[in-house]
């Protein structure tokens, strides 16, 4: 095994992420599926790649200048990848969050030096919402930017230039599709262009939770939600600006229930602890695989770890509350 080159900056950690084969969704789906590490990301996951483009972005622009504040609406791992990228570069971070999200990303928002503003749960066109919040703290504080991910598409350019072609490279050319969830859209637009633009034949696949309106939007142009999904930072009811022209060829709607499933497999199996959005990733997969058949290589996204979780997805009682079935081993404690 080679070692990885050494880098002299901390940011250059960012981004080149391994990639694994998982074998038990190999085995499901009659094919191989491989999964992008990138909770090997600095911030443990795959938002420090759009930090870092965004805050370059801004600082390009003139727009971020020393001594700065970037400012953010965010489930919790952009926020995160803002404030390590942050700190790095000499800026201070304000961060807007749902106060719905795991109490692991608030401690650890709160550990980087991030300014952390809760706010109640609540639909997009409401004035309230967490990403409206955030973009009124930026136009009112003196030095501030607004990250705004959602929209700003330095966010997909990051994948265009950076997960695509990592991807490219690491399968040595040969893969036949890839797909993963959408909140902002930066990674399934931009990895989706960036895989496109080497081969326009590798099929690109949008995995939906319930709850969200994309399934339906690109599977017959209307935007409609059903369901509920408890998955954080994923599901979308809008078109985003980065995903904008998203190469789409087709789309599956995946169940809590199912990437529950595979989270469970994953670690039991294979030792991998990873967030709810990564297993409804690798269902996605598995079903991408099944429908492009044998001999196929099919690639997704392992978004963050699972120890971001342990108050949810990993603890009995709060499966319980959301009636969502409990893994066997939290089960037998």
């Amino acid at each position: 095994m080679t070692a990885p080159e050494p880098q002299r900056s901390t940011l250059d950690l960012i981004g080149n992420t391994p990639l694994v084969l998982l074998k038990g969704a190999s085995e499901a789906a009659g094919c191989e599926i491989w999964g992008k590490c990138e909770f090997a990301n600095p911030g443990a996951s795959v938002k420090d790649r759009a930090a870092l483009y965004i805050v370059r972005d801004a600082e390009a622009r003139g727009d971020l200048k020393p001594g700065g504040t970037v400012v953010e609406g965010t489930a919790g791992n952009t926020g995160i990848g803002l404030a390590l990228v942050a700190n790095a570069c000499g800026y201070k971070t304000v961060i807007v969050m749902p106060d719905n999200q795991s109490k692991e990303k608030m401690d650890t928002l709160r550990a980087l030096g991030a300014e952390l503003v809760l706010v109640p749960p609540t639909k997009f066109a409401d004035p309230n919402h967490f990403v409206h919040t955030s973009r009124r703290i930026a136009e009112e504080t003196e030095g501030a930017v607004w990250a705004n991910q959602f929209d700003n598409v330095a966010n997909r350019k990051a994948h265009i230039e950076g997960t695509a072609p990592e991807l490219w490279q690491q399968l040595e050319g040969r893969i036949d599709g890839f797909t993963c969830a959408a909140g902002t859209g930066g990674t399934i637009a931009g990895v989706g262009m960036g895989l496109k633009a080497f081969n326009d034949k590798v099929t690109i696949a949008l995995t939906d939770p319930h709850g969200a309106a994309l399934y339906s939007y690109f599977a017959c142009g209307e935007l409609v939600a059903e369901g509920t999904s408890v998955a954080e930072g994923i599901g979308q009811g809008r078109i985003t600006a980065n995903l904008e022209g998203a190469p789409i060829d087709t789309q599956f709607r995946i169940s809590d229930e199912q990437g529950l499933e595979w989270v469970g497999r994953m670690l039991a199996e294979e030792g991998l602890c990873l967030g709810l959005s990564s297993g409804i990733n690798v269902a996605g997969a598995v079903e991408l695989g099944r429908k492009l058949g044998s001999g196929a290589r099919i690639a997704t996204i392992l978004c963050d770890t699972g120890f971001r979780y342990l108050s949810t997805i990993y603890n009995r009682a709060w499966l319980e509350e959301k009636g969502l079935p409990v893994f066997p081993w939290l089960r037998d404690q």
